[in-house]
């Protein structure tokens, strides 16, 4: 798959969970969970222990049935290991020429961080395929919209402090997605999967009517 069309499939559902534990076991058993509830794109953090041993796992046992990424990605050592594990996509709470030009180089998409429009200006730059607004927490939905006046070619994904209530707000407000950890993750298998379906079909119709699901392949072609 080209790189936009990984990036549609990662952003389809209009959230990506965050896999982040102290264990391997347990982010295993948390990814297990959002799976079986119909999340289709998650990402393991490169913080939780053997971490790209869980990548390799995923990636190997689900094909193309969802999309596995790495999140945390700091350097073009940690990018070009994640690639090497199976990772679909990068995530990174920063932005970092390397680990975009690292993830591209193997045709695989990129999501930096960013919390300003000059940060967000300068990853579209660099060839970012959508950018990862952190930490969500620091503003409100409404804050995206005026900056999509200015920049309305900007793809952000809200990321840190995303709530299943405020979720579609970011989605109306402009945004291609969010990405969500244990606000999604936490309880049992029904809790998760009632969970999980609410949110994907109030996401939906949250969605602007010209947005298509994830990010317009045309942005990613070029």
């Amino acid at each position: 798959m080209y790189r936009w069309e990984i990036t549609r499939a990662a952003l389809a559902q209009r959230v990506f969970a965050i896999v982040r534990s102290t264990t391997y076991d347990e982010a295993s058993a948390t990814a297990d969970t959002l799976l079986s509830a119909g999340i289709t794109s998650l990402e393991i953090s490169l913080t939780t222990p053997f971490a790209l041993e869980a990548v390799t796992t995923l990636s190997r046992e689900l094909g193309e049935d969802a999309v596995i990424g790495a999140g945390t990605v700091l350097d073009a050592v940690s990018a070009r290991m994640a690639v090497d594990a199976g990772a679909r996509y990068l995530v990174s709470p920063s932005l970092d020429a390397e680990v975009i030009r690292t993830g591209h180089r193997y045709g695989v998409p990129v999501f930096p961080g960013v919390s300003t429009p000059t940060e967000m200006v300068r990853a579209l730059e660099l060839g970012a395929d959508a950018l990862k607004l952190f930490p969500a927490s620091a503003h409100h939905p409404s804050w995206i919209r005026d900056v999509r006046a200015a920049l309305p070619q900007v793809p952000l994904l809200p990321t840190g402090g995303v709530t299943v209530e405020d979720a579609p707000d970011w989605i109306a407000a402009g945004a291609v997605a969010v990405g969500m950890g244990a606000e999604l993750s936490e309880g049992d298998r029904d809790t998760v999967a009632k969970r999980a379906a609410d949110l994907v079909a109030r996401l939906a119709e949250a969605a602007p009517d010209h947005q298509a699901p994830g990010v317009t392949a045309e942005l990613y072609r070029g």
